[in-house]
């Protein structure tokens, strides 16, 4: 299969019935019946623009609630590879954060409870994407095509005779990233969408984090699209054949300032190294002139399923798929809760994002491993090893004050390689109490020991996208590598993702730089996202003071 100015790796799909933990996959013939209170129809056959048929299954209100006749009503879509017959009601475990009771046995992964939103007069329609299990076509692993048939999907159940002719989005990670690319389209009927949590950078939020490979969600996530009895996208193959920008990228960029569909965005400062980033850029880029983000600090598969926040999405949706007045006009345009810790998080509402009172500090790192605010007239350097575990260098500021965090960081480097011509640098901020513990952060959909943010920069990848880079968050080119040099210090800017966390006095931020994963333990704080795949050797050597302006640019919210 080619693309413009590439061809994409393709492969033969494996079975659908044998894939592992999976229940049995009914009949491909469509079948309805009436259970719990659900008029339940199994595979419905729906034709693509070019033909192909993919398979939906339909949930809707077996009856009306006083007995009469069902009125047309509104669709909660959720478009996902992951196979709408594996449901998720015993799925997460207890250190998930998802309690029993919180969905029906009818809930598929990552996506709306058709027997909580039925009971409320929507129709719930969860879609097995082309060419997964026992769809038609090859299997399209995002991009345009993905969005178009998408699109056909959207418009097919906005004129049917049980519609009111106005379909919205929600659902996590998967689920949500498909609602940018599809609004991007504008479909007619796309009333609302609901992304909870999802990236839309593909190259640098889900493939190479500053231009380092990921080598633990994306093997991961290819093995969940290969189950097909056509060909697959394999996606792992074609992210190893693209190291660097170029037209493989390109096709599959989201033009988010092209959605102007109302929205209520959802992201965490929890998900560092999969969606944290590329929620909260999609909300700043879109065009909705009615949008929202709740931005938490909790584990993301217990915060959908929460019934607080479900009642949140209700609100939302009533307002824009039933037209009922339920007071989202009057929804702060931003909330967003400020960490003390994995527990502690309470919720503020704010204006814009980010936010407008920001002030941008530096913080100075000196050769003996600390963050002051003056520049250091005196030249120093750090080392460490790092192919080492234990090789790392640490810069701590106490803060004498309470002060809160919140937006992008960025940290410069001025950096060497000895023995190498690149390196990679990975970066943790991390919050210690006034004892000097670590302070552990909600960390993707189980931990709780994790950082306040994470930074990555391959050296060689150090060229900046100038049209895109602010001084606060930079963003890199990726489209060349310049090696380094022996004995030749260089400056790297290295992008911290987004986070919110308050210290008091007494308490500590911490940057960690190391040459690999930082966290990279078993359970209790195994990421998911990891680099194997690493340029390392010799001696890295981090150069502070004098010349070199070495330093951590922090947002400061000023309070009072």
């Amino acid at each position: 299969m080619s693309g413009t100015g590439f061809t994409l790796i393709m492969k033969d799909g494996v079975d659908p019935a044998t894939a592992p933990g999976k229940p049995p996959l009914p009949p491909r013939e469509h079948q309805q019946r009436v259970e719990d209170g659900l008029l339940i129809d199994r595979n419905i056959a729906v034709t693509m623009r070019d033909g192909v048929r993919i398979l939906v299954d339909l949930y809707r209100p077996a009856e009306a609630p006083d007995g009469a006749p069902n009125a047309p009503m509104p669709v909660i879509l959720g478009w996902s590879p992951y196979g709408k017959h594996g449901m998720s009601d015993t799925l997460f475990p207890p250190h998930s954060g998802v309690e029993a009771g919180w969905m029906s046995r009818f809930t598929a992964f990552e996506a709306a409870d058709p027997s909580y939103w039925c009971a409320q007069g929507y129709a719930v329609c969860n879609a097995d994407s082309r060419g997964m299990w026992l769809s038609e076509g090859d299997v399209r692993h995002n991009g345009i095509g993905e969005g178009e048939d998408c699109y056909d999907l959207i418009e097919w159940l906005g004129v049917q005779d049980w519609c009111n002719g106005k379909v919205g989005m929600t659902g996590v990670s998967y689920l949500a990233a498909i609602q940018y690319l599809v609004a991007q389209l504008k479909p007619p009927h796309l009333a609302a969408i609901n992304p909870w949590e999802g990236f839309s950078d593909w190259y640098r939020e889900f493939a190479y984090h500053g231009g380092i490979r990921e080598t633990g969600f994306v093997p991961r996530g290819t093995g969940n699209l290969r189950f097909s009895n056509q060909r697959y996208e394999d996606t792992n193959a074609n992210v190893q054949a693209h190291p660097l920008y170029d037209a493989y990228w390109e096709s599959k960029e989201i033009d988010l300032p092209a959605i102007d569909v109302p929205a209520f965005v959802v992201a965490s400062w929890s998900d560092q190294g999969l969606h944290t980033r590329g929620t909260i850029e999609a909300f700043r880029h879109m065009s909705s002139r009615q949008k929202w983000m709740l931005v938490h600090g909790q584990k993301k598969w217990a915060h959908f399923y929460n019934p607080e926040s479900r009642e949140l999405a209700r609100a939302f949706f009533d307002e824009f798929l039933k037209g009922q007045a339920r007071g989202v006009e009057a929804w702060p345009p931003v909330q967003i809760e400020v960490r003390e810790s994995a527990r502690v998080h309470p919720i503020r509402a704010e204006r814009e994002w980010p936010l407008a009172r920001t002030e941008y500090v530096p913080l100075w790192l000196t050769a003996t491993g600390q963050l002051q605010h003056a520049p250091s007239a005196v030249q120093g350097h750090v080392v460490y090893d790092p192919c080492h575990e234990e090789g790392e260098a640490r810069f701590d500021h106490l803060f004498a004050q309470e002060t809160e965090i919140t937006g992008y960081m960025k940290l410069k480097l001025w950096v060497e390689a000895q023995g190498a011509d690149d390196m990679d640098l990975f970066v943790a901020i991390q919050k210690l109490d006034t004892t000097g513990q670590p302070v552990g952060m909600t960390f993707y959909a189980f931990y709780e020991n994790g950082p306040v943010a994470l930074g990555w920069l391959r050296a060689s990848h150090r060229a900046l996208d100038a049209a895109r880079s602010t001084p606060e968050q930079p963003v890199h080119s990726h489209v060349k590598e310049e090696r380094l040099e022996p004995g030749v210090p260089v400056p790297v800017e290295i992008e911290i993702w987004p986070s919110s966390t308050l210290f008091r006095a007494g308490e500590t931020l911490r940057v960690v730089v190391k040459g690999m994963d930082i966290y990279r333990d078993a359970l209790p704080m195994l990421p998911f996202a990891r680099h194997e795949e690493l340029r390392n050797a010799g001696t890295h050597v981090v150069h502070v003071g004098g010349d070199f302006d070495s330093h951590l640019l922090v947002p400061v919210i000023p309070h009072g």
